[in-house]
């Protein structure tokens, strides 16, 4: 595989792709993203001229709805893809209409544009470890076990878009059916004979957490979904309150996640291949407040406050990060830098 020297990055303004569009513009590829105003307030956040010469943006209106805008996009040179882009709202009436479905519609419109481009040579997608997750084996285990990346949540559609489940977790599930909509497309277009120009690899990463580099509304209240947990666990200490608990002890530096796109993105052996990208130091949030509080006084939990409750790390069972560090080049930070980088950077909005 010739390597891609302009790549389009979906979702480019959000947490975890903004970190990735600046991994490939420090290492001199030419970016472009989908959306011209949050294009534009991405190049006034990077003024150097080094990188505003290689970050561009297009506007594609219908991103669901027909391929031609993106397919004759990506007939303009460019060569490959990253796709982290995934409707996320908590608040919807319908999360089948909402969340679900354009997940999916999402992630065959770029790989329908992409096939009828035959200019793409890779396509990265960043699903979620919520596809891989089976919360009743994890419950129930007997022996201890790891998760790899043959493992996929047994949750089916119907549950997912069923009305009673919560949108949180009818969020993470789509991440499962929007990821196997991916590697369905493949086969099925390779069964069918055909030649796609590109290859793909999926990233199915656990809680992320670490420093931001898009633009933050709101100050620490528009932090995203995981961050603004860390902050929480701040708050909590401050004030004296109980803690939140973590939904698992798997965790991944924004940063190592960053590179992990990049490296997939790069190297010819990762193609056809899905990887967990987690560090393997587990994290409860009663750890991320020991380390907040050593560091951070203002958050120290004041005198008299309730004792917290001790968050017990969960070592039934454990997730195979190792693999991606491996093949992808990865060493994954420790939680202590992680959540240092992430308070100085929050304490400062």
């Amino acid at each position: 595989m010739a390597c891609p020297t302009h790549i389009l990055v979906t979702g480019a303004t959000g947490f975890i792709g903004a970190h990735v569009v600046d991994m490939l513009l420090s290492r001199g590829f030419r970016v472009t993203t989908r959306s011209k105003a949050k294009g534009e307030a991405m190049l006034a956040a990077r003024p150097r001229a080094t990188q505003a010469s290689r970050l561009d943006c297009v506007v594609i209106d219908d991103f669901l709805g027909p391929e031609l805008d993106l397919a004759s996009t990506l007939k303009g040179g460019i060569d490959a893809i990253v796709h982290v882009a995934s409707p996320f709202t908590y608040d919807t009436q319908n999360n089948e209409a909402e969340l679900i479905l354009p997940a999916i519609n999402g992630v065959k419109a770029v790989l329908s544009a992409a096939a009828e481009a035959q200019t793409v040579k890779r396509v990265v997608i960043t699903s979620s470890f919520a596809a891989v997750l089976d919360v009743e084996r994890a419950r129930k285990a007997s022996q201890y076990f790891t998760y790899t990346a043959d493992d996929w949540n047994p949750l089916t559609y119907d549950e997912a878009a069923d009305p009673k489940t919560s949108a949180v977790v009818a969020y993470r599930w789509s991440k499962k059916f929007a990821e196997l909509a991916a590697w369905e497309f493949v086969n099925n277009f390779e069964c069918r004979g055909g030649g796609l120009s590109f290859d793909l690899v999926t990233l199915c990463p656990p809680m992320t957490f670490g420093p931001v580099v898009h633009p933050v509304v709101g100050g620490p209240l528009g932090l995203n979904d995981s961050n603004s947990q860390l902050w929480k666990v701040a708050i909590a200490s401050q004030q004296g309150n109980e803690l939140p608990v973590a939904r698992v002890p798997f965790w991944v530096d924004v940063r190592d996640l960053a590179q992990a796109h990049v490296e997939a993105l790069l190297r010819p052996e990762a193609g056809g291949k899905r990887y967990l990208v987690s560090s393997q130091e587990r994290l409860t949030y009663e750890m991320a407040a020991e380390i907040i509080e050593h560091e951070f006084p203002n958050f120290v939990r004041p005198e008299g406050a309730p004792v917290v409750e001790r968050q017990v790390v969960n070592e039934s069972h454990s997730i195979d990060g190792e693999t991606a560090a491996r093949e992808l080049g990865i060493s994954y930070r420790a939680c202590q830098e992680t959540v240092v980088d992430l308070m100085r950077q929050v304490g400062a909005m």
